[in-house]
Protein backbone atom coordinates (compact mmCIF):
# COMPACT_ATOMS: atom_id res chain seq x y z
CA UNK A 1 0.00 0.00 0.00
CA UNK A 2 3.31 2.87 0.84
CA UNK A 3 4.75 1.71 -2.71
CA UNK A 4 0.69 2.40 -4.43
CA UNK A 5 0.81 6.08 -2.63
CA UNK A 6 4.56 6.96 -2.94
CA UNK A 7 3.89 6.34 -7.03
CA UNK A 8 0.33 7.25 -6.96
CA UNK A 9 -0.63 10.01 -9.97
CA UNK A 10 -3.34 12.35 -10.71
CA UNK A 11 -3.40 14.42 -13.93
CA UNK A 12 0.65 14.49 -13.99
CA UNK A 13 1.09 15.35 -10.64
CA UNK A 14 2.43 13.25 -7.41
CA UNK A 15 0.56 12.38 -4.48
CA UNK A 16 2.40 15.71 -2.91
CA UNK A 17 1.70 18.10 -5.73
CA UNK A 18 -1.93 16.54 -5.74
CA UNK A 19 -1.96 17.97 -1.95
CA UNK A 20 -0.66 21.30 -2.56
CA UNK A 21 -3.22 21.15 -5.65
CA UNK A 22 -6.09 20.43 -3.01
CA UNK A 23 -5.37 22.89 -0.53
CA UNK A 24 -5.10 25.89 -3.11
CA UNK A 25 -8.84 24.96 -4.35
CA UNK A 26 -9.87 24.78 -0.82
CA UNK A 27 -8.06 28.09 -0.02
CA UNK A 28 -10.05 29.30 -3.04
CA UNK A 29 -13.38 27.93 -1.85
CA UNK A 30 -13.04 29.61 1.48
CA UNK A 31 -12.02 32.75 -0.58
CA UNK A 32 -15.40 32.56 -2.44
CA UNK A 33 -17.48 31.77 0.71
CA UNK A 34 -16.24 34.93 2.54
CA UNK A 35 -16.80 36.71 -0.43
CA UNK A 36 -20.08 35.59 -1.16
CA UNK A 37 -21.38 35.71 2.76
CA UNK A 38 -19.27 39.23 3.13
CA UNK A 39 -22.29 40.50 0.29
CA UNK A 40 -25.18 39.09 1.76
CA UNK A 41 -24.81 39.84 5.20
CA UNK A 42 -22.40 42.97 5.35
CA UNK A 43 -19.33 41.43 7.42
CA UNK A 44 -17.08 39.08 7.13
CA UNK A 45 -17.13 35.20 8.48
CA UNK A 46 -14.45 32.30 8.58
CA UNK A 47 -16.46 29.71 6.48
CA UNK A 48 -13.83 27.17 6.88
CA UNK A 49 -15.10 24.29 9.82
CA UNK A 50 -11.55 24.79 11.29
CA UNK A 51 -9.86 28.31 12.03
CA UNK A 52 -7.30 27.53 8.91
CA UNK A 53 -8.58 29.26 6.00
CA UNK A 54 -9.73 26.43 4.13
CA UNK A 55 -12.81 24.96 3.13
CA UNK A 56 -11.99 21.10 1.79
CA UNK A 57 -14.95 20.16 0.58
CA UNK A 58 -14.24 22.55 -2.55
CA UNK A 59 -10.88 20.61 -2.51
CA UNK A 60 -12.65 17.18 -2.71
CA UNK A 61 -15.08 18.70 -4.93
CA UNK A 62 -12.88 19.60 -7.70
CA UNK A 63 -11.23 16.31 -7.35
CA UNK A 64 -13.71 14.18 -7.71
CA UNK A 65 -15.21 16.37 -10.07
CA UNK A 66 -12.28 15.86 -12.44
CA UNK A 67 -12.31 12.00 -12.09
CA UNK A 68 -16.35 11.95 -13.19
CA UNK A 69 -16.18 14.81 -15.79
CA UNK A 70 -13.00 13.32 -17.40
CA UNK A 71 -15.29 12.43 -20.59
CA UNK A 72 -16.53 15.65 -20.62
CA UNK A 73 -13.77 18.36 -19.73
CA UNK A 74 -13.60 20.14 -23.02
CA UNK A 75 -17.58 20.14 -23.58
CA UNK A 76 -18.84 23.37 -22.01
CA UNK A 77 -22.27 23.23 -22.17
CA UNK A 78 -22.51 19.31 -20.64
CA UNK A 79 -19.58 20.72 -18.06
CA UNK A 80 -21.90 23.45 -17.19
CA UNK A 81 -25.37 21.67 -17.25
CA UNK A 82 -23.90 18.18 -15.14
CA UNK A 83 -22.11 20.21 -13.17
CA UNK A 84 -24.52 22.18 -11.66
CA UNK A 85 -26.29 19.44 -11.23
CA UNK A 86 -23.61 17.50 -9.30
CA UNK A 87 -22.61 20.12 -7.20
CA UNK A 88 -25.87 20.92 -5.64
CA UNK A 89 -26.66 17.30 -5.17
CA UNK A 90 -23.22 17.11 -3.61
CA UNK A 91 -24.37 20.34 -1.80
CA UNK A 92 -27.65 18.45 -0.79
CA UNK A 93 -25.71 15.37 0.50
CA UNK A 94 -23.44 17.38 2.59
CA UNK A 95 -26.03 19.11 4.69
CA UNK A 96 -27.59 16.04 5.07
CA UNK A 97 -24.43 14.67 6.97
CA UNK A 98 -24.17 18.06 8.99
CA UNK A 99 -27.07 17.63 10.29
CA UNK A 100 -27.04 14.45 11.78
CA UNK A 101 -23.58 14.84 13.02
CA UNK A 102 -23.78 17.92 14.35
CA UNK A 103 -27.54 18.86 13.99
CA UNK A 104 -27.07 22.16 11.92
CA UNK A 105 -25.86 23.24 8.71
CA UNK A 106 -23.66 26.14 8.14
CA UNK A 107 -25.01 27.99 5.69
CA UNK A 108 -28.80 29.25 4.93
CA UNK A 109 -30.65 30.26 1.59
CA UNK A 110 -33.55 31.07 3.37
CA UNK A 111 -32.75 34.59 1.82
CA UNK A 112 -32.95 33.46 -1.48
CA UNK A 113 -35.86 32.89 -3.83
CA UNK A 114 -36.68 29.26 -5.46
CA UNK A 115 -34.45 27.31 -2.05
CA UNK A 116 -35.24 24.39 -0.66
CA UNK A 117 -35.26 24.06 3.02
CA UNK A 118 -32.72 26.80 3.17
CA UNK A 119 -30.07 24.62 1.77
CA UNK A 120 -29.99 24.66 -1.79
CA UNK A 121 -30.92 27.17 -4.49
CA UNK A 122 -31.49 27.99 -7.75
CA UNK A 123 -28.95 30.72 -7.78
CA UNK A 124 -26.22 28.55 -6.07
CA UNK A 125 -27.24 26.08 -9.11
CA UNK A 126 -26.90 28.79 -11.43
CA UNK A 127 -23.43 29.43 -10.22
CA UNK A 128 -21.85 26.07 -10.05
CA UNK A 129 -21.98 25.64 -13.42
CA UNK A 130 -20.37 28.81 -14.12
CA UNK A 131 -17.44 27.13 -11.69
CA UNK A 132 -17.56 24.21 -13.31
CA UNK A 133 -17.03 25.81 -16.39
CA UNK A 134 -14.43 28.11 -15.80
CA UNK A 135 -12.32 25.99 -13.02
CA UNK A 136 -12.27 23.04 -16.37
CA UNK A 137 -11.93 26.05 -18.95
CA UNK A 138 -9.50 28.71 -17.21
CA UNK A 139 -8.42 28.28 -13.70
CA UNK A 140 -6.93 24.41 -13.42
CA UNK A 141 -4.97 25.43 -16.22
CA UNK A 142 -3.06 28.20 -14.68
CA UNK A 143 -2.94 25.93 -11.01
CA UNK A 144 -1.87 22.73 -12.28
CA UNK A 145 1.10 24.53 -14.35
CA UNK A 146 2.13 26.52 -11.06
CA UNK A 147 2.13 23.66 -8.60
CA UNK A 148 4.22 21.65 -11.43
CA UNK A 149 7.11 24.24 -11.60
CA UNK A 150 7.76 24.28 -8.10
CA UNK A 151 10.58 23.03 -6.66
CA UNK A 152 10.36 19.23 -5.56
CA UNK A 153 11.88 19.77 -2.24
CA UNK A 154 9.47 22.78 -1.69
CA UNK A 155 6.59 20.94 -2.22
CA UNK A 156 6.95 18.11 -0.35
CA UNK A 157 7.76 19.87 2.90
CA UNK A 158 4.62 22.37 1.65
CA UNK A 159 2.29 19.52 1.20
CA UNK A 160 3.04 18.11 4.94
CA UNK A 161 3.07 21.42 6.47
CA UNK A 162 -0.87 21.65 5.09
CA UNK A 163 -1.99 18.21 5.12
CA UNK A 164 -0.12 17.68 9.07
CA UNK A 165 -1.89 21.54 10.10
CA UNK A 166 -5.17 21.20 8.72
CA UNK A 167 -5.75 17.77 10.09
CA UNK A 168 -4.59 18.84 13.82
CA UNK A 169 -6.93 21.90 13.24
CA UNK A 170 -9.74 20.10 11.82
CA UNK A 171 -9.49 17.14 15.02
CA UNK A 172 -9.60 20.20 17.48
CA UNK A 173 -12.37 21.60 16.39
CA UNK A 174 -14.71 18.98 15.20
CA UNK A 175 -14.08 17.06 18.43
CA UNK A 176 -14.50 20.97 20.28
CA UNK A 177 -18.39 20.41 18.16
CA UNK A 178 -19.08 17.69 19.48
CA UNK A 179 -18.59 18.16 23.23
CA UNK A 180 -20.76 21.54 22.16
CA UNK A 181 -22.93 19.56 20.88
CA UNK A 182 -23.08 17.18 24.06
CA UNK A 183 -23.67 20.08 26.47
CA UNK A 184 -26.21 21.31 24.68
CA UNK A 185 -28.32 18.53 24.87
CA UNK A 186 -27.89 17.43 28.74
CA UNK A 187 -28.37 20.81 29.43
CA UNK A 188 -32.21 20.16 27.53
CA UNK A 189 -32.03 16.91 29.00
CA UNK A 190 -31.39 18.81 32.59
CA UNK A 191 -34.17 21.41 31.93
CA UNK A 192 -37.15 19.02 30.84
CA UNK A 193 -36.95 16.99 33.60
CA UNK A 194 -36.76 19.80 36.09
CA UNK A 195 -39.75 21.00 34.11
CA UNK A 196 -41.11 17.43 34.71
CA UNK A 197 -40.50 17.42 38.33
CA UNK A 198 -42.31 20.67 39.34
CA UNK A 199 -45.18 19.66 37.19
CA UNK A 200 -45.26 16.16 38.39
CA UNK A 201 -45.07 14.85 34.87
CA UNK A 202 -43.64 11.40 34.63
Amino acid sequence: MFNTLVHFTFRGMNLNQLIVWFFIYSFLGWCMECVVIKHQLGYWENRGFAKSPFCVIYGFGIFFAFILFKPIEHNFLALYIIGALSATAFEFLTAQVMMKIFGEVWWNYDHLRFNYKGIICLQSTIGWGVVAVFVFGILNNYIQRGVMIMNMNVVKVLSVILLVGYLCDFAYHFTLRLIQKESVRDFNEKAVNTVKEFFGIG
